[in-house]
């Protein structure tokens, strides 16, 4: 049985490990351009000119859903929770 104190746990974690993916993709795609864009244009067929937008949109829809199934449950729990314990004391 998942306790409250674990489901807030898990979408705490889940936060932190997608806005580290985060950022670690959007680093490594703009320290890594160069080597980068010439191997994703190639394997993937797109102009090299088109990448960046691609990326870019990349980073955004990713960056939503973290928001949305990460952000928005979790603080919708730790909500939750500052009501539970205010209506017990």
């Amino acid at each position: 049985m998942i306790t409250y104190k674990r489901l807030v746990a898990f979408f705490g974690w889940m936060l932190v490990i997608n806005i580290g993916l985060l950022i670690l993709t959007f680093l490594g795609l703009t320290a890594l351009r160069g080597v980068l864009y010439p191997i994703h244009s190639a394997i993937f067929a797109v102009n090299v000119d088109d990448l960046a937008r691609i990326y870019l949109e990349f980073i955004a829809e990713y960056k939503s859903l973290i928001i949305v199934f990460n952000l928005v449950p979790y603080i919708a729990l730790k909500i939750i929770g500052l009501s539970e314990h205010r209506l017990s004391s």
